[in-house]
């Protein structure tokens, strides 16, 4: 591929990136007057014509690998695993 191909899909590329992060703040603003309209009514579930939004607390617990780590280092060694990944970036 040439440099001026090249060139002309990373314009693409940026184009679409721009669209893309219009798109996400456009989903989140509709999300958000939806959540608002749940408040406001105090429902967690809303339904519609061929929809229904839900918006409920969810708790969960998780290991604090941090204070794992302070407090037991050893311990936390022996269940530290190593990952490799590859990240892509175009500035």
């Amino acid at each position: 591929m040439s440099i001026k191909e090249l060139d002309s899909r990373v314009t693409t590329l940026r184009e679409l990136q721009s669209e893309i992060e219009r798109l996400t703040a456009e989903v989140e603003a509709i999300k958000d007057s939806i959540k608002a309209e749940m408040v406001n009514r105090g429902e967690e579930t809303l339904t519609g014509n061929g929809w229904k939004a839900s918006w409920k607390v969810i708790e969960s617990s998780r290991l604090d690998g941090k204070a794992l780590k302070a407090a037991m280092p050893e311990i936390a060694a022996r269940f530290t695993v190593s990952t490799r990944t590859s990240r892509f970036t175009v500035n």
